[in-house]
């Protein structure tokens, strides 16, 4: 890999169904999940992706309507599952479903509580034989570089999709209007290159450039295809009935955030070493304060022992 990695309309009547999952640091919310009602005919598209990428104006512009909250400053918006249903635009019998998701890189929910949401989601409705038709990852091409968030959404994407569920996966890149063409010409090939091992597997690229038209060229490349039997986690955790932390998704976060904390680790160490003064207190506090955030998410990513023993004799 070359390095760096550069340093339709609908009039839907339908109203948005916002169903969300319980997130630690926010209010109780309902567990997200399908409606009851949901047909068997749906087409369920869930868009992934990290904060910024575009995710809810996507949903906004396919849909022509204000259905998600879109966020323009340093926080993220989309911190719960929000999934809304609309009229499909050539057949009325079938409608569109749009998932979206929160991505890695939320500012208040930690990345283990992500994890967390999106699985129950995914569990939920797999074991509702509720199938998906498939995946939009958004990826913000006026990015100047890939940064270590966004490297950390792709990754645990991927783990969480599995090379079986990678045939039914666009690759979009967004935000075409905040970059020169040759530049993004040039990060998208950059980016091929990176996202190799899903193209590999049958993904595809396209390029959202925040039309209405380009919104569903992405849709109706997915509806044209057959649904996804299932992505990885799904499998994982109602056929194999694995606990989440022993999910490809689960060990690969938890590597990563050790591999953050003794990263913080060295940093705290070197505040401490560097003076005494107010100013390094504080910093010095904030840096105990994200190690114990960080050692909190490793320790959601372990099975406890009364659990492993419970399933070893099928009481769960």
């Amino acid at each position: 890999m070359p390095a760096p990695l550069y340093p339709h309309d609908t009039n839907s009547s339908f109203a948005p169904s916002v169903i969300t999952s319980t997130i630690m640091g926010r209010p109780p919310k309902k567990r997200a999940s399908l409606k009851t009602d949901g047909l068997d005919t749906d087409i369920i598209i869930p868009i992934m992706g990290p904060t910024g990428a575009g995710k809810s104006s996507f949903i906004n512009i396919a849909t022509g309507q204000d259905l998600t909250r879109v966020g323009h400053g340093l926080e993220s918006c989309t911190a719960d599952i929000q999934v809304i249903p609309i009229p499909h635009p050539n057949d009325p019998t079938r409608r569109i479903v749009f998932v979206d998701t929160p991505g890695f890189d939320d500012t208040y929910v930690s990345d283990a509580d992500i994890l967390k949401c999106i699985a129950e989601w995914l569990e939920n409705s797999y074991r509702k034989d509720k199938r998906l038709s498939g995946i939009i990852y958004l990826y913000e091409i006026s990015q100047k570089r890939m940064s270590g968030s966004s490297r950390k959404n792709y990754l645990m994407f991927g783990k969480l999709c599995g090379d079986e569920a990678a045939r039914n996966i666009v690759l979009a890149t967004s935000k075409w209007d905040m970059v020169k063409s040759d530049l993004g010409e040039d990060r998208e090939r950059q980016l091929a290159v990176f996202w190799q091992d899903l193209i590999h597997h049958g993904s595809r690229m396209a390029r959202f450039s925040g039309t209405h038209e380009s919104a569903w060229r992405i849709i109706d490349s997915i509806t044209v295809r057959d649904r996804v039997n299932d992505v990885l986690i799904q499998r994982e955790l109602v056929d194999l009935m694995k606990f989440l932390p022993e999910t490809q998704a689960g060990i690969t976060l938890r590597l990563t955030l050790s591999e953050l904390l003794e990263a913080q680790k060295k940093v705290a160490q070197d505040i401490q070493n560097g003076g005494n003064d107010e100013y390094a207190r504080q910093l010095n506090a904030d840096a105990g304060d994200l190690l114990w955030k960080i050692s909190s998410q490793i320790q959601q990513l372990n099975v406890p022992l009364s659990k492993r023993i419970q399933r070893m004799f099928g009481l769960l």
